[in-house]
């Protein structure tokens, strides 16, 4: 059995294998109905940060899920950083840890200049909008 016994929170990265539980919810968008929740392994298959905002995002292949209202094995989903890290992630050990840390580096570049660029944008869009 794979053991899902190093904590990451905060630092998963593109390859990772892990295991996270998201909160499910029902009835419309304005008026949400917590339903339950969902436990969710899976490969994760890339990451990036959003242009606008510098959100975090992972793209996930479910190995596994149970709970309310199950994902499908094999099936690809979209979630926001903020969203996987929320209630605690666990993640497998690499057969080459120091091939994670390469990749965890270079995930942690890209996260400084998204909110580096972000800064400026902010800097930009305050001068120009005392005109």
């Amino acid at each position: 059995m794979t053991k899902f016994n190093i904590h990451a929170t905060g630092d998963v990265v593109t390859g990772d294998t892990i295991e996270f539980t998201e909160g499910v919810f029902g009835g419309s968008f304005r008026n949400p109905k917590y339903i339950g929740e969902r436990k969710i392994r899976a490969k994760v298959i890339k990451d990036s940060y959003g242009l606008e905002k510098q959100q975090h995002t992972f793209i996930l292949e479910v190995i596994k899920s149970s709970g309310e209202d199950a994902i499908v094995k094999g099936k690809k989903i979209r979630r926001k950083g903020r969203n996987v890290y929320r209630n605690g992630t666990m993640r497998i050990a690499w057969k080459d840890e120091s091939e994670r840390k390469l990749a965890l580096n270079e995930k942690h570049g890209r996260g400084d200049c998204a909110r580096s660029d972000r800064e400026l944008r902010r800097d930009n869009e305050g001068y120009y909008g005392n005109y």
